[in-house]
């Protein structure tokens, strides 16, 4: 490391001279531009679907039957994403998917938080049990779950209904998130909690004042693993949604299978419709989910 000399003014007024070190510019080794090769390649691998999905999907089918779905469009068109508009009513099934998402996010996010304090925090009697029984709910294929719930459902009269989905997946979502945070605040620093129970905080002011902000940038990702994965559920909406004003958008995709036949651009463009709001979405709180991710690995 080099050094250099500069001159300093002291609080006398006098003026002495000091040698500094000056830190030499890091100079990339191969070993570095290969991983920096390597990143770029499998960023590219990784995107080629997205890539491939909107390169169909401004194709003309008969583009598509001629030249395949790896060659770019030939006299690029939006009809493929103006009849999937308009046949599947998509600002509908968008709204529906939106307003389901978020409610079963929040919701979600705020029941794993008030049980993982409890079971994670304030120790309740046989907690460990119910943690393992909580994990074992999360091991059971949803499958199992369609007939009890279509049974549950029909007979209070929430069946066909987006309400029983925003329940449904309440409970699913909260259940794992309740999992990974009990883990988390079962190894909070107590002496924060000591702290604040000195202070005179009450159980709702640790937890709204003190445990939430310390770990906010975990919620956070759970909320947008929430969204994220209600977003794209089919098989219960499937089951419990008939009618078409409640419906989602992996529901209309659905409807462009047919079992002989499949309009493949019309397919990929509302692959495409379908798929942009998620990433809108985990691009918005990509900072938080960095964080989360970040914070999770350092104790």
């Amino acid at each position: 490391m080099s050094e250099t000399t500069v001159q300093v003014r002291t609080t006398k007024g006098t003026v002495e001279t000091e040698k500094v070190p000056i830190k030499a510019k890091h100079i990339r080794s191969w070993g570095d531009w290969l991983v920096l090769v390597l990143l770029i390649l499998g960023a590219i691998v990784m995107l080629s679907p997205l890539i491939i999905l909107a390169m169909n999907a401004f194709k003309t089918i008969s583009d598509y039957n001629a030249n395949g779905p790896l060659t770019l469009p030939t006299h690029p068109t939006m009809s493929g994403i103006v009849s999937f508009w308009n046949t599947s009513h998509f600002p509908v099934k968008f709204f529906n998917s939106l307003a389901i998402s978020l409610v079963v996010a929040v919701l979600g996010v705020v029941l794993s938080v008030l049980n993982s304090f409890a079971l994670g925090i304030g120790r309740v009697k046989g907690n460990r049990w119910i943690v393992l029984v909580i994990m074992l709910a999360n091991m059971m294929p949803q499958e199992a779950l369609l007939y009890p719930l279509f049974i549950m459902f029909k007979r209070i009269g929430l069946y066909n209904s987006q309400l029983a989905i925003m329940i449904i997946f309440t409970v699913i979502q909260s259940a794992y998130g309740t999992y990974l945070l009990s883990a988390v605040y079962g190894t909070f620093p107590q002496a924060i909690l000591e702290a604040a129970t000195l202070d005179g905080a009450s159980r709702w002011k640790t937890l709204i004042h003190v445990v939430l902000p310390i770990s906010w940038s975990t919620i956070s990702v759970l909320f947008v693993f929430f969204f994220v994965w209600t977003w794209n559920e089919y098989m219960i909406p499937m089951a419990f949604l008939m009618d078409d004003s409640v419906q989602t958008v992996p529901l209309a995709l659905a409807t462009l299978q047919g079992q002989h036949t499949m309009d493949a651009t019309t397919l990929a463009a509302a692959s495409l419709l379908s798929i942009i709001p998620t990433i809108v979405f985990f691009v918005i709180f990509q900072r938080k989910l960095n964080q989360g991710i970040v914070a999770g690995s350092v104790k």
